[in-house]
């Protein structure tokens, strides 16, 4: 790979956003201000452990507060570093405006390996980073928002949780000051799936329109679509499971860190999942053929191919060689500017990441608002729902036979029309219904400017319009 034309992540973001201002009338002044992170902050803590203190070093930083509080993940990774953080944080802003989420951007990271530490051990390390922040307002129901990211999960955030609780005790409104938390600890339902449920929602967007679809040289709906997925973690696995279980593609590859598995007629992503799960990767899965060169499936044939894992995959030193006519991007930046730039030419449609994983936001946004009003959604209006449909189908069973009419529901309509909705089916409707608009938004701009040449740049467009209009309002 020729490093000296292959732009970091963060210089990506930057190049992404150049190309959208360049085609904006902003005054410079206040272009720069969207532009620049508005801080950062670098912590190095100590913990004693295993007899000797270690110290660690976290960042959390802050791109943007048009609007408060500012969300955004913590990764616990080796390689975490200020660039990638301050990068990811401009993405969050983008993001948040993009689907309407009432936040700004920001992201957390913190430099340890998590697998080199026992569960107590790193539930230390993480009350201590919390701590750090806390105390700085850098997280805070009503000011800054973490959630997790590569390297944490729910554990991860019911300890970050309690210890601002412990820090604030009589903080009311404690439970949002961090969101992606088990549900026995003021999460909500559909958090986990949000992210992958969102990418599966993006797709069935995309799919309504047949003049999109043929941009992409492609036809008819999801069902029978080959699929490549790269990466099964928590993202790879909903999106995969969820667009095979129900939308009948089928996952002809899934690529893992220690190879890749393909199978023509498509793979039983559970059963994959549940091997990775006991084996740390998929060597030696009975599903599938196994490649040893996983990388190279990414360059195989198929209809979609969705990089869920890491960044700058899919870059100067292979785009030329990816066959895929739609890309989605369930990753952050799984595409570099360099490759981007290839691709397009090829006539390859990207949906960016930026609209394609705002799944997780949109459900944190979610549980934020779930922890502020203190009350799990559904739980006022289910048994009336539910009441008012048995007052209908106990009416039409009474015509029906009044009249001897003979009429006969089907079976499974009857259950199905009686169940009222709960907190899962509303989360889930009100990210379907997130992902659509904001897709709609982008394609408005995609297909009204000759200047628009893919939904990257469009939906750039339409999140810095909505930032620059913020900070009118803001009297900036």
């Amino acid at each position: 790979m020729n490093t000296h034309t292959e732009p970091s992540f963060r210089e990506s973001v930057e190049l992404m956003f150049n190309r959208a201002v360049s085609l904006m009338d902003l005054p410079p002044g206040l272009e720069n201000k969207i532009r620049v992170c508005n801080a950062t902050y670098t912590v190095r803590f100590g913990v004693r452990l295993r007899g000797q203190i270690h110290t660690f070093t976290g960042y959390r930083a802050v791109h943007s507060e048009h609007m408060e509080p500012v969300k955004g993940g913590i990764r616990f990774a080796p390689n975490v570093h200020q660039d990638e953080v301050e990068a990811l944080a401009a993405l969050m802003t983008f993001k948040c405006a993009l689907v309407e989420t009432p936040f700004g951007g920001s992201k957390g990271g913190l430099c340890i390996d998590p697998r080199e530490w026992d569960e107590h051990e790193l539930e230390q390390i993480t009350r201590r980073f919390a701590y750090e922040l806390a105390k700085r307002d850098l997280i805070h129901p009503s000011q800054n928002v973490p959630a997790p990211d590569m390297g944490t999960g729910e554990r991860e955030m019911a300890w970050i949780a309690d210890q601002y609780a412990r820090m604030n005790t009589t903080d009311i409104n404690a439970r949002a000051c961090v969101t992606g938390k088990p549900l026995n600890a003021g999460g909500i339902a559909g958090r986990v799936e949000a992210t992958g449920r969102g990418v599966q929602y993006a797709l069935q967007e995309f799919f309504r329109y047949p003049e999109d679809i043929a941009i992409a040289g492609l036809d008819g709906t999801l069902e029978g679509k080959r699929v490549i997925v790269q990466g099964l973690g928590n993202v790879g696995y909903h999106a995969s499971k969820f667009l095979s279980e129900e939308d009948g593609a089928k996952i002809v590859g899934i690529i893992e860190r220690d190879g890749a598995l393909t199978s023509d007629t498509g793979l039983n992503v559970e059963a994959v999942h549940d091997w990775i799960a006991e084996h740390g990767g998929v060597k030696g899965c009975p599903e599938g053929q196994y490649v040893e060169d996983g990388a190279s499936i990414l360059e195989a044939p198929c209809d979609i191919l969705i990089p869920a894992a890491l960044e700058g995959v899919i870059n100067l030193s292979n785009a030329d060689r990816i066959q895929a006519p739609l890309i989605i991007e369930a990753a952050n930046g799984p595409i570099t500017a360099g490759g981007d730039e290839v691709l397009r030419k090829k006539g390859c449609v990207i949906i960016p990441d930026l609209y394609a994983n705002a799944g997780g936001v949109t459900v944190s946004y979610f549980e934020w608002v779930k922890n502020l009003s203190h009350i799990r959604f559904g739980r006022m209006g289910k048994r009336q729902e539910e009441a008012q449909h048995h007052l209908l189908i106990n009416e039409l069973e009474r015509l029906s036979a009044d009249k001897q009419l003979g009429w006969e529901l089907s079976p499974d309509f009857k259950a199905r029309f009686l169940r009222g909705a709960g907190e899962i089916e509303l989360v889930r409707s009100g990210l379907d219904d997130t992902m659509r608009t904001a897709y709609q938004a982008m394609r408005a701009v995609w297909h009204a400017r000759d200047d628009v040449e893919d939904l990257r740049i469009a939906a750039y467009l339409v999140s810095i319009d909505r930032i620059a209009s913020s900070y009118r309002a803001k009297g900036l």
